[in-house]
């Protein structure tokens, strides 16, 4: 099923778009396994989308920076704990259909799409387009005329256009339009999930910049998207569209945390007020938390914001939005360590619940715990625990001095001072007052069920607060 294109869909073809492969042709030779598809990246969103391609029937090549990541793949493993990937490419191996390369410019030889999956992060608050710009030099000296390349990490609008396209072309000598394809299809899955958001969770943003190269996107992703897809012929506008996902959770999240924070202070059960307003149909308030984290909503509205900005054009929301969930492992800090007696402070065994930055992933990429640690350092707190039941090893957290992560959550909440919960881990909702004891517990997700808790030792976000005496 295809679903309507927002803009272009029916867009004539071109003299040039005649003399191009039929598109039946082109989708016919990946399913016989002539074409092959090549994935660069094999991380959180490269490995679940090479599974999608595996499980359609597709040949494929897996190509990574890490040579840790090119074993275990060639071994039928990844390193992201997502469900069915293994099996993918287990399956996959076995049936002699993916193929492991270590030579990134060998693989775009070797392949007729081309798949760009690596990310683009921040520093210091500008894209960083390392990874992308590596990629891509690499895709372009391998590059074939009438070859396929997509692009899948979020984008700054006109990044494709203004960047990579200008890249593959002076690096292939070839020309876009007219002698390959460019492709920009965003991501859209959430971590834990993947494959299923892929294959069944959501239609699949295709654009491309004239009507030939969508409507051949639009024809092969259809292999894996089997919700359909949404054809945009305009890849700057697919760009904007992505980045307008996160930005609208972002806002909304800030909006929710500065409703709890009003909560707070009046003594209202936020909780309580959310549910009831969310029973209107128009009403949809976020979660507030702890803070915001992984790489990608406080990473979005960052790129919105230095387009903007170059542009001079303000977006106050964006940046106010920013500015809130910033501020949120700050504040909820300070609300947990009023749970302290007086005099307590720098003497305190505090154990925090949580590294990854949401429940149900490892994924510790810019998790508001790091935040929670840096403000203790401040505070010259020397006993912190750190418990999470998915992370195992994080190289960052060593570098915290006065924190220790371990795994086994008695250990951890036994005989401390105070209980942060920090990420919404499903292992934690067994917690009760005979677990913690007398130890305060303080639930920066609103994820506990209060009514386990004794009232004078459990308080939280959005929740009425219990100051010491």
């Amino acid at each position: 099923m295809n679903k309507a294109g927002l803009v272009g869909s029916s867009v004539g073809q071109t003299e040039n778009d005649l003399q191009r492969e039929p598109i039946d042709s082109v989708i016919s030779k990946f399913k016989t396994g002539e074409y092959v598809v090549a994935i660069y990246g094999l991380g959180h969103v490269g490995a679940p989308l090479a599974s999608t391609w595996l499980r359609a029937g597709i040949k494929l090549i897996g190509i990574d920076k890490s040579p840790k990541v090119l074993e275990n793949a060639k071994k039928g493993l990844t390193h992201i704990p997502e469900p069915n990937v293994n099996e993918s490419y287990a399956e996959g191996i076995k049936e002699n259909r993916f193929v492991i390369y270590d030579d990134p410019i060998k693989a775009s030889q070797d392949s007729k799409l081309k798949m760009m999956c690596v990310p683009v992060l921040m520093n210091r608050n500008k894209p960083d387009f390392a990874a992308l710009k590596e990629v891509a030099m690499a895709i372009g000296k391998g590059l074939k005329k009438h070859d396929i390349v997509s692009v899948h990490p979020s984008l700054p609008p006109t990044t494709t256009e203004k960047f990579l396209i200008p890249l593959l072309e002076k690096t292939s000598g070839l020309h876009a339009d007219s002698d390959f394809s460019v492709i920009y299809n965003p991501e859209r899955i959430y971590e834990g999930r993947a494959i299923y958001d892929i294959e069944e969770g959501h239609p699949g943003i295709i654009s491309a910049n004239n009507a030939y190269d969508l409507q051949l996107g639009s024809a092969l992703f259809s292999l894996i998207f089997k919700k359909g897809v949404v054809k945009m012929f305009s890849i700057k506008a697919a760009e904007a569209e992505k980045l307008f996902e996160g930005v609208y959770r972002d806002v909304n999240i800030s909006l929710a945390n500065e409703l709890a924070k009003l909560c707070d202070r009046l003594g209202i059960d936020f909780w309580e007020a959310k549910e009831a307003a969310n029973s209107q149909s128009y009403c949809h308030i976020h979660d507030p938390g702890i803070g915001v984290g992984g790489a990608c909503i406080p990473i979005y509205p960052q790129f919105i914001i230095d387009v903007a900005t170059k542009n001079k054009i303000s977006c106050k929301i964006t940046k106010l939005g920013r500015t809130v969930n910033n501020e949120m492992p700050s504040y909820t800090l300070s609300k947990a360590l009023k749970m302290l007696g007086r005099g307590q402070l720098r003497k305190s065994k505090i154990t925090i619940l949580g590294l990854a930055f949401r429940g149900g992933v490892s994924d510790t990429r810019l998790s508001p715990t790091y935040d929670l640690l840096r403000e203790l350092v401040k505070l010259k707190i020397k006993d912190v625990i750190v418990h999470d039941p998915l992370v195992k090893d994080d190289a960052m957290i060593k570098k915290f001095k006065n924190a220790t992560l371990v795994s086994d959550l008695n250990y951890a909440i036994t005989g401390r001072d105070l209980i942060i919960l920090a990420t919404n881990h499903k292992e934690y909702l067994e917690l009760n007052s005979s677990a913690v004891g007398s130890t305060p517990i303080y639930d920066g997700r609103g994820y506990l069920d209060k009514r386990k808790f004794e009232d004078s030792f459990f308080a939280g976000i959005g929740r009425p607060s219990i100051t010491k005496k």
